[in-house]
């Protein structure tokens, strides 16, 4: 008896954070507050670099089961999710949540170095790159880092050739004559 209503206690105490919007438990990586230990624990997988669950269709790994079923939505099209004041669409909330400050033009997160606010906190996380310094993305090819994902994607394409295939010769050209030549030879 005292064990099972320990137990209730111990949820309802749990519990009620998501209510009241209280978020005490933060991750010491990052500073992501959640409103209960077992969403911060799940969290941490993502630090821990864990990505168990693959796409079928593109390959790409997720740390979250949810995360990838969400992914495939993209995929088969499904955009369940409306902006209730233009009426655009899409496949994950989360893009309904970054779409809406568009409307309301909210940029709560602002930087504490410059004072420039953005609508999301990982724009701003990506902002003060620009004042460390740091860049955490980095080439699997060559090791050049850029301080943001969308540069080094753009950067990747110098290591493929015109057909789009890694160059195993040059590694660091857009046409790789070599490869060209070989392959009519």
């Amino acid at each position: 008896m005292y064990s099972k209503s320990f137990c209730v206690e111990q949820y309802l105490t749990n519990h009620k954070p998501i209510h009241t919007g209280e978020k005490p438990y933060q991750c010491d990586i990052c500073g992501n507050s959640f409103s209960d230990k077992c969403h911060l624990s799940s969290h941490k997988y993502i630090h821990r670099g864990e990505k168990q669950y693959h796409c079928d269709i593109c390959g790409k790994s997720f740390s979250h089961k949810h995360i990838l079923t969400s992914h495939i939505s993209i995929h088969k099209g499904v955009k369940p999710y409306n902006c209730d004041i233009c009426g655009k669409s899409f496949s994950q909330r989360t893009g309904l949540s970054y779409h809406k400050s568009v409307h309301t033009g909210e940029k709560p997160n602002q930087c504490d170095i410059c004072g420039k606010s953005f609508s999301q906190k990982s724009s701003l996380t990506t902002h003060k790159y620009i004042h460390t310094g740091e860049k955490p993305h980095q080439c699997d090819v060559c090791g050049m880092s850029f301080s943001q994902k969308s540069s080094l994607d753009s950067h990747k394409y110098i290591h493929t050739d015109q057909f789009g295939e890694m160059c195993n010769f040059h590694h660091t050209l857009i046409k790789c004559e070599f490869y060209a030549v070989s392959s009519i030879v």
